[in-house]
């Protein structure tokens, strides 16, 4: 396995949000049509988004021991 520095996944979980969250402004806006409503909608999902992920993994944590090996 490759040893992979902490700052790499910090680094695509920035720019990953930074996507994500573009894509949502963008389909906010392409059907509300108000640039002020998408960006109220993208700033949600961001806050939203979060907690939902942290439970996510959380969760992932403590039930799942899928791709878990005790080597």
């Amino acid at each position: 396995m490759k040893n992979v520095e902490k700052k790499r996944h910090l680094a695509k979980t920035i720019t990953w949000r930074i996507i994500a969250s573009a894509d949502t402004f963008l389909i906010a806006w392409l059907i509300t049509g108000q640039f002020d409503w998408a960006g109220a909608i993208a700033g949600f999902e961001v806050i939203t988004k979060m907690f939902l992920y942290y439970f996510h993994e959380r969760a992932w944590y403590k039930f799942s021991k899928f791709g878990v090996s005790r080597k």
